[in-house]
């Protein structure tokens, strides 16, 4: 598919004229895809273009309820199985950026870790992003949008960018299961 003086005039008419992508590789035809008219519109900076032409707003078809699920049956005799009736449970339609939205129904309890102890550093210790180096503990300390930022500034080990302490911090071995 090769892009003609033709075809980009029709692509820049159309596309001014609001019609989708889609539409538009619609209306090209001839292997013309719907990421090659994005692509090409890209590349002519057509940014600006006109309201859609269907300005109603799409309606999504009516969830239709699902058939109840019916236990698989592995071998020819259904009559031995227990037929305990099953409870279906009707999911909440979720849309969009909704689907991690607390509900008033969840369980909203939050784990929070206990705060390990911080090693003290004093005050004139202390170290801002400037003074650091290769030999000096680059741990942060605090939240860096506030004024008492700082960095650890001990002398770190020659293996890591930290010092003994913040190194057992950073990177603990977790206990493997015992079998």
């Amino acid at each position: 598919m090769g892009w003609t003086d033709e075809r980009v005039e029709l692509l820049k008419k159309l596309w001014m004229e609001g019609l989708s992508a889609s539409q538009i590789a619609a209306e090209l035809g001839e292997g013309v895809t719907r990421n090659a008219v994005i692509g090409k519109v890209h590349r002519l900076k057509l940014s600006a273009r006109a309201k859609p032409t269907n300005t109603a707003p799409r309606s999504r078809p009516a969830a239709r309820p699902s058939a109840p699920r019916r236990p698989s049956t592995s071998s020819s005799s259904t009559s031995t199985m227990s037929s305990k009736p099953r409870v279906s449970m009707s999911r909440p339609q979720v849309m969009g950026a909704t689907a991690l939205a607390a509900s008033p129904e969840m369980d909203t309890e939050v784990y929070v870790a206990p705060a390990a102890a911080e090693l003290f550093i004093p005050e004139d210790k202390r170290i801002n992003l400037l003074q650091l180096s290769e030999s000096t503990c680059k741990w942060p300390i605090g939240d860096p949008l506030t004024k008492d930022f700082y960095f650890c500034g001990q002398h770190s080990l020659e293996t890591g960018p930290y010092c003994e302490f913040h190194s057992r911090r950073a990177y603990h071995q977790l206990d493997k299961k015992k079998r």
